[in-house]
Parts: C-alpha cells; sequence; structure tokens
C-alpha cells in the first residue's frame, strides 16, 4: 500500500488541516475533500472558505454561506458530530444573530444546545422567527420525552408501589421478596417451605398524593442544558396522580412556573437564561412550598455559585434536612461531563446531609426513585461511580 492510500494518513490530514499537506504527503479528493472543507470552514474560519471569511455587512451577507456549511456537515457527519461542530460554530464565531432568520433555523439539525440558545434569545427573537423557534424546540422537547419519558414514568411508578405497604394484600398485590424475609424465622424443615404469618403486599391503589417533589432550577447560563432537562422531566412527574410536582426557576428573582408543567415547551419559553443567582432566595421560597416533610423530595438544581447569603442558604438547609425533607443537590443534569461549581459549598451541604454531584439524564429517572424509596443518596452515587462532594475535613 502506497502512502497515498494509507487510511491512517488521509485521517491525519484531515484532523490536522490544509498546512499538513505536504507532510502527510495525502491529497483529498471527492467526499474527503468535502469534508475537508466543512472543517476548515469552522476551524479556520478566516481563511478563503471559512464562516468568518471576508465578511462584510453584518450577519445577512454570510447567512447563505453558513446554511450551505449546515447542510454539508448533516450529509459528511454523524448527528453527534454535527451537534459539537454547530455548538461549536455558536460559540466560536458568534453566529446567534442568524438564528433570528427562519431559514436558518430550518438548516439547523435541533439539540439541546440549539434549545438552550434559542430560550436565552427569547426576548429579542423577531416576530418572523419566533414561530419557527417555538417548532424546533417544540421538536427537541418531543424527541428527548421520546426518549426519556418512559423510564422515568416506570422508575418512580414502581417506587411509590413499593413505597406503599400493603398488610392484608390481594394475592395480586403480595410483594414475595419482601414476605419471604419477613417470614424466614417460619421455615417448617419437615416441607421445606416458609409459612407466611405476615404478608406485604404494594399499595397499587393507592390514589392519594404519596410524594410531593419540588424542581428548583437555576436559570444562569452556564445551567442551560439543564433547564432544558429538568423542564421535560418535571413535565413527566406532574403527569402522575401519584407524585405533587412544583417547578421553580431562579435568578436574582425567583419564579414558580408550576403551572406550566403540562407543556414543557410553553414553561421553556417562560424561562429567562443568564443573570446572577440567589439560591438561598430560592430555597426560602420552596421551604414555604413544603406541606409534608417526609413526604417531599426538594432537588436543587445549581452550580452553587452563590450571589446571596450563603450562610442563611446553609441555614434554610439545615432546617428542611432536620425537618425530613430529602434535600438532593444536582451540580448539572446534562451530557456535558464534569461541572464547574463552588467545591466549598457543596463540600458544606454535603456536611449537613445535603448530597451534591452530577447527573445524567439518563440516570436521573432511577434517582428519583431511589430518593422515592428513602435510600441514602450519596451510597446510590457511590455504587454508580458519581463522584459526590464530599464533607470538609
Amino acid at each position: 500500500m502506497s502512502q497515498y492510500d494509507d487510511p491512517r494518513l488521509r485521517r491525519w490530514r484531515l484532523i490536522l488541516g490544509g498546512p499538513a499537506q505536504e507532510s502527510c504527503g495525502v491529497g483529498l479528493a471527492g467526499d474527503d475533500a468535502a469534508i475537508d472543507q466543512a472543517l476548515a470552514a469552522l476551524y479556520d474560519p478566516d481563511g478563503p472558505g471559512g464562516l468568518r471569511g471576508e465578511r462584510r455587512g453584518g450577519s445577512e451577507s454570510s447567512a447563505p454561506r453558513v446554511a450551505r456549511w449546515l447542510g454539508d456537515i448533516r450529509k459528511y457527519f454523524p448527528a453527534s458530530v454535527v451537534q459539537v461542530m454547530q455548538k461549536d460554530a455558536l460559540e466560536r464565531l458568534k453566529l446567534r444573530d442568524m438564528l433570528f432568520q427562519p431559514e436558518m433555523l430550518e438548516a439547523v439539525q435541533p439539540d439541546v444546545h440549539l434549545v438552550a440558545s434559542l430560550i436565552s434569545l427569547n426576548r429579542v427573537i423577531p416576530a418572523k422567527t419566533r414561530e419557527t423557534a417555538r417548532l424546533v424546540v417544540r421538536k427537541v422537547v418531543e424527541a428527548l420525552t421520546k426518549r426519556l419519558e418512559e423510564p422515568m414514568r416506570s422508575a418512580v411508578t414502581g417506587a411509590l408501589n413499593r413505597a406503599e405497604r400493603n398488610r392484608r394484600p390481594r394475592l395480586a398485590e403480595i410483594d414475595w421478596h419482601r414476605t419471604i424475609r419477613a417470614n424466614l424465622r417460619h421455615w417448617q424443615e419437615e416441607y421445606r417451605t416458609v409459612i407466611p404469618e405476615t404478608l406485604i403486599g404494594y399499595g397499587r391503589k393507592s390514589r392519594r398524593t404519596q410524594r410531593e417533589v419540588i424542581l428548583c432550577i437555576d436559570q444562569s447560563g452556564s445551567m442551560a442544558a439543564s433547564v432544558v432537562y429538568s423542564s421535560i422531566f418535571g413535565a413527566v412527574l406532574a403527569s402522575l396522580p401519584a407524585v405533587q410536582t412544583r417547578l421553580v426557576v431562579f435568578d436574582t428573582s425567583v419564579v414558580d412556573l408550576s403551572d406550566q408543567l403540562d407543556d414543557p415547551v410553553e414553561l421553556l419559553f417562560g424561562v429567562q437564561l443568564g443573570g446572577g443567582t440567589d439560591i438561598n432566595r430560592a430555597i426560602g421560597y420552596c421551604q414555604g412550598l413544603v406541606r409534608e416533610p417526609h413526604n417531599t423530595i426538594l432537588v436543587l438544581i445549581s452550580d452553587l455559585i452563590e450571589g446571596g447569603v450563603a450562610q442563611q442558604l446553609l441555614r434554610r438547609a439545615a432546617e428542611l434536612v432536620d425537618s425530613g425533607v430529602q434535600f438532593i443537590t444536582l451540580l448539572a443534569l446534562s451530557d456535558e461531563g464534569a461541572p464547574v461549581y463552588d467545591h466549598r459549598l457543596a463540600a458544606q451541604l454535603a456536611a449537613l446531609g445535603v448530597p451534591s454531584f452530577a447527573c445524567t439524564p439518563d440516570l436521573f429517572p432511577e434517582l428519583m426513585a431511589a430518593a422515592i424509596r428513602r435510600e441514602d443518596i450519596g451510597l446510590w452515587a457511590g455504587r454508580r461511580g458519581i463522584a459526590a462532594a464530599r464533607e470538609a475535613r
């Protein structure tokens, strides 16, 4: 095989770009050349074919070029790579203004980061683009709901059924595992069986509210993806009759969006990403929502970069934990890797019995099920290899 046919050299040439042409000794043609042009347009934006090259007259003059580029990357790259490249384009080249054009929105592949951008621009999106933006957000929300709703519903409903015990169950309602464990002392060697003097069943017939869940969401810009996922999970939880769900978003002010949980798209357009942070004020508001502490799960979703009074926040957290509220802090609810957060405040919360860690959307249903069963959430996280903030020593 000659070096010109070596696939490894071709890949290195694509990774390193045009300046590596001579050292790699590989020429590109066909799809390889098109892929190279698409990469160069983004990562060498001031070059001849770059997205920012020879730009005049604002973003309008670049729109056709960007639209073609969006089409090219969707043709040559898998969806996961397209999402990364779109995000890089928005952040590196400051192309957010182009989202104001309906034709540009139609060309972009919808994803969580695009939704976050649209939400952050919600107040300034022109009327001609607003409906297209809403359709894009709905498409992403529906796709995520389709992926996440059933795991969430199954995990939470199963945990609720098992949390409510029935001491006089019908045959179909018997929890055999717990019944056998509760009656092991009644083992009959002669018959090689257990005599179940005590039956333990699932409380499947209960229609009353079994748990109250409060999602308290930081809407600062760094938490954008977490806001999207939290809104979807909040809508799913609100659809379960045995769960009373409240959703509160905050920056320096606090907004209760619980009445919009039936439509996560409208809910997201009610969020205003960006601004400061006053976690203490938000937790104070949530504290006022607690009716049955021992049946309440409070999930604070925040990077804990507090702009309010941290000592008051810690005092409120201690009061909530002491009252019986199950208080959990998620430093992020996203797939974006390790978050940036206030390590000191996370450690102080951990010392009060408030576990703090990042969670992926795929694990969140299991987390909520564990919380409903009142498991030790710190141990739950540890068994899954999740690094939780540790109490300061």
